[in-house]
């Protein structure tokens, strides 16, 4: 099989679906790779690194969709890309088609045949291809967050850390996935006092047995309750997920009006719509807005400002399902794994995956 890895061209992202080892690994499956000139360039991964591992280098985009059966990306493709699209290309990369529904449709219009990393699954139920990202995200969630709590960055001018014998700054956790859970232990680690709110009683049983009573409250989701911590707040975070839906707001808009101004908000579930009423998408080169004086941080590629690592975290889990693609074909490969199948969000210009169309009443 023909596998492409074209360069990324969203906003500050250099992370790349393959790296030059694991492309060494894919053609000694006997599978040729195409990668677009400089498309890892910027995390060290240079054209000669590829060649070296077997790759061939494409300078043009568009020659590349064209040549190749099975485009391996990082993030969605952005409309500009579609015109590069087409029934010949299987897709693996992020979709998170239900943040953006329009988009999603013309997607399907291209013809593409598109494998969502978010939706593939594990025997466990896990999210195996999302779970590294999602990992990466709640940690960088608490150091950008402090990093906006700075006065100059409209922050409140605090600091998480235990400083003097000073109360604990507090930040709230909404949701306690992987995101989630991640952001908690970071938390922890610099000294927060951290409220968790989760719908699931035996996650937060789970959570308790886990990191115990100091320093940390767990509570039962509910608006009053989300009301009630996000008054006493310094950060916020967001990380809400239902698999292949729109993320709920379980944080509305009159809720901030009784904001502390300066309190920071950072929105995981962005990809997916966002979990707070107020969120709009925004790019590290302009990450943070304003409203009523609470900062929303609302990046959508958060993994991005850290691609080295979030590459190679990324291949690890990729990896194995991109050789078993090429190896057996589309066909074989989706009927012998049904976490592969699970995957599946676009095919035959039509959204396919059960839980999207619901989000978009198909």
């Amino acid at each position: 099989m023909i596998i492409g890895v074209p360069k990324e061209i969203k906003n500050n992202e250099y992370r790349v679906g393959l790296t030059p080892k694991s492309i060494s690994k894919v053609t000694t499956n006997g599978h040729i790779v195409l990668v677009e000139s400089n498309a890892g360039n910027e995390i060290g991964y240079s054209n000669a690194d590829y060649e070296r591992n077997g790759a061939k280098i494409i300078n043009n985009p568009e020659e590349l969709y064209k040549s190749s059966e099975l485009i391996v990306k990082v993030k969605e493709p952005l409309e500009n890309e579609f015109k590069y699209l087409s029934k010949d290309n299987i897709l693996f990369t992020y979709l998170h088609l239900a943040g953006n529904k329009q988009q999603s449709l013309k997607l399907a219009e291209t013809g593409v045949t598109g494998i969502a990393y978010e939706t593939v699954t594990s025997d466990e139920g896990a999210l195996p291809l999302l779970s590294p990202m999602s990992s990466i995200a709640g940690q960088l969630s608490i150091i950008v967050g402090s990093y906006f709590l700075l006065k100059h960055n409209k922050g409140r001018g605090t600091l998480l850390g235990e400083v003097s014998n000073l109360e604990p700054r507090v930040v709230t956790v909404i949701g306690a996935g992987v995101a989630g859970t991640e952001a908690i232990i970071k938390a922890l680690s610099n000294g927060a006092f951290v409220k968790i709110i989760e719908l699931s009683e035996g996650r937060l049983d789970e959570l308790k047995n886990k990191f115990g009573d100091k320093n940390i409250e767990y509570i039962k989701s509910s608006e009053q309750n989300i009301l009630k911590a996000l008054k006493e707040s310094d950060i916020v975070v967001g990380a809400v997920y239902v698999v292949g839906k729109e993320a709920p707001k379980v944080v509305l808009k009159e809720m901030i009006n009784e904001m502390k101004p300066g309190t920071v908000m950072v929105d995981i579930s962005i990809d997916q719509g966002g979990c707070f009423e107020t969120s709009k998408t925004t790019t590290h080169d302009d990450p943070t807005y304003l409203i009523n004086g609470v900062v929303h941080y609302c990046v959508a590629n958060m993994p991005g400002s850290v691609p080295l690592t979030a590459t190679e975290s990324l291949n690890k889990a990729t990896l194995p399902f991109v050789i078993d693609i090429a190896n057996k074909g589309l066909n074989k490969s989706l009927d012998d794994d049904i976490n592969l199948f699970n995957g599946l969000n676009i095919k035959n210009n039509e959204i396919v995956h059960e839980s999207v169309k619901e989000s978009f009443n198909l």
